[in-house]
């Protein structure tokens, strides 16, 4: 058997392992590699007599008080309020039928969410209460789009100086560059075959782990990430075979990214989370398969603990801990990961 079969073999034995109910329970299996390894902490929302219902769990940030804010697209309440020990302190919001990317702007004292909506086909700022402080509907201006309804935003980036990025990522595939009045200055990417080009530009993110920052924007149906200068020049590809990824999320040295789904097995309920460091390596892969490289391209991801069904955002804090957020995954409320020595 070559090594590619029986890797796929093996990789669907390890993604029907039982590892549900009393297993994941009891035997708290280790998820991740290297210096990345976490067990599931199932008690983190126990202290909650009852716990807000929720549709589907899109994205979280942090305040500057380390509250946990998660993103729902269920309007009984768009936002529900975590602390990091799992408290739920409170829910609001409920504008956002299609609420899908939550990105924290400003500084505190003058702070603000940035949401996207595909449903409602509009981008919003709202301040840390839920209520709206201003909206971007579909960029006409552009000739890029004939309606309101080609534009489904998914993403937003907000860098240190004010200025912010959408990521049509349902929609026609381009990022719309806007200054810090909220202006839009440029416009890139869409669909197509190229390099620069576009295919679910699911979430972004600006990366300032090196000198020059530079933008890491999702291409999730090519199961990559492409790297745009800031002006949206193209840079390169990050492959991440099989992998499904979601937005990326930076912490420190690492990036952090929900995959979806991954190609491997075919397996709808088969998603993971991936961990790279500064330079684009995977070292790291929590509920799925191990990283290993030939050459300079990773070999395909898979899951191989069932943990997850549809992870769609990560969230990192200071001690490690990573909270996970799904999907389509039986309503759960975002599940958090324990660094394990």
């Amino acid at each position: 058997m070559n090594r590619r079969k029986f890797m796929k073999t093996s990789g669907i034995l390890l993604a029907s392992w039982p590892l549900t109910g009393n297993n994941l329970y009891s035997e708290k299996p280790v998820l991740g590699h290297g210096n990345k390894k976490y067990t599931w902490d199932n008690k983190w929302l126990s202290k909650n007599k009852v716990l807000p219902a929720v549709k589907d769990c899109h994205e979280m940030i942090f305040t500057p008080e380390k509250k946990i804010i998660l993103l729902t697209n269920d309007v009984r309440n768009n936002f529900i309020v975590f602390s990091k020990d799992g408290k739920v302190e409170a829910t609001f919001g409920h504008d956002f039928p299609g609420g899908h990317g939550l990105t924290y702007g400003g500084v505190k004292g003058d702070d603000f969410l940035m949401v996207t909506d595909y449903e409602r086909h509009m981008v919003f700022r709202v301040d840390t209460s839920g209520k709206i402080i201003r909206t971007w509907t579909y960029p006409a201006e552009t000739g890029k789009y004939d309606s309101e309804s080609s534009f489904l935003p998914t993403e937003t980036a907000v860098s240190v100086d004010g200025e912010f990025y959408v990521a049509d990522g349902y929609g026609a595939q381009h990022i719309m560059h806007y200054d810090k009045d909220g202006f839009l200055k440029n416009i890139f990417g869409g669909r197509g075959d190229g390099p620069q080009h576009l295919d679910n530009a699911h979430g972004i993110c600006i990366d300032y782990r090196k000198s020059t920052p530079t933008l890491i924007i999702t291409d999730r149906n090519r199961c990559c990430f492409k790297r745009f200068t800031v002006d949206g020049t193209y840079l390169g590809t990050i492959p991440l075979p099989g992998a499904n990824v979601c937005r990326p999320v930076i912490k420190g040295d690492y990036l952090y990214v929900a995959v979806l789904t991954s190609d491997y097995t075919g397996n709808t309920d088969s998603g993971f989370v991936i961990i790279l460091d500064k330079d684009d390596k995977m070292v790291s892969a929590p509920g799925g398969s191990v990283p290993h490289y030939d050459g300079d391209i990773p070999a395909e991801s898979y899951q191989t603990i069932r943990l997850f069904k549809h992870p769609h955002d990560v969230l990192v804090d200071d001690d490690e801990n990573m909270y996970v957020c799904q999907w389509n995954s039986g309503n759960v409320l975002p599940y958090k990961l324990v660094p394990h020595d």
